[in-house]
Parts: C-alpha cells; sequence; structure tokens
C-alpha cells in the first residue's frame, strides 16, 4: 500500500478577524500549518505530501516553510481554489506516483499525531474510505427560532475530524460527482457518501482541534505545553524613540502616511511608532535595538520602510523560539491629531508581527504644549511588549 497526503493550506480564515490566513498564523513561534506537516513528516504510512497554498504564495511557502524546516515528503506545493472543495481537488490532481491512499488534511488543525494520521490511512486502505471522529458526549439539540424541537439520542452521534482518507480512484469520483451536479460537501466524506460507499470511523483524540477563533489559537497552546511538558516564560520589553520634525519629509506612523505639512527626519523612513515598537520587542528577546541591528551607516537601510525592519525583528522573535503576546504603543505628537488613523496603524503593525490585530493598541497624546514635542520640534513613541515563549531563549537567534 502506498499512501500520499493532502495538506490544505489554502484558506482565508475570515473567523480570526485577522488578514494573514489562520494556517499561517504563529503558534507558540512557528506556523500553524508546520506542525501538521511534521506530523505526516513522521508519518510511517505517508511517503509524499502535496501542500496547497493560496494561490500566489507557492514559492514564498517553498521557501519560508519548506525550505527551513527540512521538510522531505513535501513534492509539490499547489495553489487552491475559492472554496476548499476546490483546492482538495487541486491537491488530487497534484498527486504523482500512483498511490493507493490519499489522507487529506485541514492546515489549521496543528496537533493531529502522526499514528493518527497511520490508523486513518490504513483503515481506508482496507475499507475504501475512513475519517477520524470522536463521539459527541454534549447533549445535542434541534432548535429553531430559539426553541427546542428535538432532542437527538447522542449515542449514534460523531464528530469528524481530519486527516480523511480514501482510496484514490473512490474519492476522485466523488469529486467528478460533484462537480457534474454543483454539489459542495462540508467535507470530503460527505462526496464518497453520495455514491453510496460506506465510511469507517477512526476513533480520535479531542485535542486534534481546529483553529478556527482567536481562542482556538490560546487551546492549542496549551495542549502543546502539556505534551511538551513545558511551561511557558514571559518577558517583557519597552521601547521609546525620538526624531525630529522637519521640512521636505513625509510623516509616516506606524508605517502610513499622515498629511502633515513636516515630516519626521531619519536615515530610514523615521517612522517613530514603529521604531519604538521593534526596539521593545529587541529588548525583550535580548537582540539590543535597531541601531544594533539595523545601522544607520548601512546604506541599505536609507530610507528604507520601517515596517520591512519589523517584519525582521519578527523572524528574530521566531529564531528566539518566542511569540508576541501583545503591544501597547504610544505616540507624542502636538499635531496633527491622529485618533483617525489609528485602526490602520494598529492593523499595519499586526501583519509585520503576524498577529491579529486585537494584541495591537496604539494611542496618540499631546504634551499639552510642553517641552520638545510641545514646541513641535519633534515626536517621540513609546512601547510595551509582552513576548512568550516554551523554550526560554535559545543562544542562536541571531542579528540580521
Amino acid at each position: 500500500m502506498v499512501a500520499h497526503g493532502i495538506v490544505l493550506a489554502a484558506g482565508s480564515g475570515r473567523r480570526m478577524g485577522s488578514e494573514e490566513p489562520k494556517q499561517f498564523m504563529s503558534l507558540c513561534g512557528r506556523p500553524v500549518v508546520i506542525y501538521s506537516l511534521e506530523a505526516f513528516e513522521a508519518s510511517e504510512a505517508v511517503t509524499q505530501v502535496v501542500l496547497v497554498v493560496p494561490k500566489g504564495d507557492e514559492a514564498l511557502c517553498r521557501k519560508e516553510l519548506l525550505e527551513p524546516n527540512d521538510l522531505k515528503k513535501v513534492v509539490t506545493v499547489v495553489a487552491g481554489g475559492d472554496e476548499r472543495q476546490n483546492s482538495v481537488r487541486a491537491g488530487l490532481e497534484a498527486l504523482t506516483g500512483d498511490p493507493d491512499v490519499v489522507a487529506i488534511h485541514d492546515g489549521a488543525r496543528p496537533l493531529v499525531l502522526p499514528e493518527q494520521i497511520d490508523l486513518v490511512v490504513r483503515r481506508a486502505d482496507q475499507t475504501g474510505a475512513a475519517v477520524l471522529g470522536t463521539r459527541i458526549t454534549d447533549t445535542v439539540k434541534v432548535v429553531q427560532d430559539e426553541v427546542v424541537k428535538k432532542t437527538l439520542d447522542r449515542s449514534s452521534l460523531w464528530s469528524v475530524q481530519t486527516p480523511q482518507a480514501f482510496r484514490v480512484p473512490l474519492i476522485l469520483e466523488g469529486h467528478r460527482q460533484a462537480d457534474a451536479t454543483g454539489q459542495l460537501g462540508t467535507d470530503d466524506t460527505s462526496l464518497v457518501e453520495r455514491l453510496g460507499a460506506s465510511v469507517s470511523v477512526v476513533e480520535g483524540r479531542s485535542d486534534n482541534i481546529k483553529i478556527t477563533a482567536p481562542e482556538d489559537l490560546e487551546h492549542a497552546e496549551r495542549i502543546l505545553e502539556s505534551r511538551l511538558g513545558r511551561q511557558s516564560h514571559q518577558r517583557v520589553g519597552n521601547g521609546y524613540d525620538v526624531h525630529r520634525l522637519v521640512e521636505g519629509r513625509p510623516l509616516i506612523l506606524g508605517g502610513i502616511e499622515v498629511p502633515h505639512e513636516r515630516g519626521l527626519d531619519g536615515h530610514s523612513d523615521a517612522d517613530v511608532l514603529t521604531h519604538a515598537v521593534a526596539d521593545a520587542i529587541l529588548g525583550a528577546i535580548c537582540q539590543g535595538d535597531i541601531g544594533r541591528q539595523f545601522p544607520d551607516t548601512d546604506p541599505a537601510y536609507k530610507g528604507i520602510s520601517s515596517l520591512v525592519l519589523l517584519r525582521q525583528v519578527s523572524l528574530l522573535v521566531s529564531d528566539a523560539g518566542a511569540e508576541v503576546v501583545n503591544v501597547d504603543a504610544t505616540v507624542m505628537a502636538q499635531r496633527p491629531k491622529l485618533a483617525s488613523y489609528i485602526p490602520e496603524m494598529e492593523r499595519k503593525l499586526a501583519e509585520a508581527l503576524s498577529i491579529q490585530e486585537s494584541r495591537v493598541s496604539v494611542k496618540a497624546t499631546t504634551t499639552e504644549g510642553l517641552g520638545f514635542v510641545g514646541k513641535e520640534e519633534g515626536m517621540a513613541a513609546q512601547a510595551i511588549v509582552l513576548i512568550t515563549t516554551m523554550s526560554g531563549f535559545g543562544t542562536d537567534a541571531v542579528s540580521r
């Protein structure tokens, strides 16, 4: 029996409240989907894997996900579609070598274990189709217009997970029939059920959770900590930066241009807010400040967007095995009024750090006409950052 895997990482994750797809969000300092790929890497039954990613991200995922993590089983990276079913079909079409069985897994289920993959693959080889599932323990009711209509017998109810595994001809036929009739299934087993095929259930684990909402990431972190037998460690960093106001420069704050008659002077774009955030993070991981990481004597950084520098700082956080929990920053400026620009600043900073917008808070204040800020000679920013790691701090976090 030859088995291949398909890991789906092409979804948008709209319910997470972030522009970054949930499968690429940070879980204990690493992208969510990496954990699924490593489980397939360790599987005894699966020999090759197709990774399905958002269209246009194929080369980036090869470089940022596969190469640094030595994932040898991932032989193909393909673009997914608008619907999950389209992404599965793209993965099926990319299979090579005529495997007998294919295991299809959601990359947003990072906690699947290699032995679970092996169990469901071997059962599918025996029966044609198999799915991981857990018995429902809560009482389940049918509700209409907020009124209970019926209580179901939970003894026969299961909640299904992934991976779901199939003999390849069976799942291909399921997709052909669905395409021909325009049907969309909520999962892959529903497509073969419509063919009249039986699907075996392999009892899974309750901790094989799917990341769909922000609180699921926190739950997944706790599960990982428990599995590894380690406690998380927390560090706090603070950053402070000042730049002079000058003529002939755009005013860049939090990665956006704010209309004003003067801008901030500096070697880069002089984004005082982003610099303060970067310094706070670097302090928390004991990596100095942006002056050490990106010296103003280096022409490579002349005029560079500070968001680019913040993304590099975010990589240092990952190198340290850490994750940014939250950012609290304050911009000190007498003028202009910044309140209407703050939501976009928060979005830009969160995006650069690969975290949810809800983890970033930006505030603005004047100094009531006092000091260099009050006299409009310059602007300042201060930031406090909390980071967490399960492993303390490694010594291999290097300057970039």
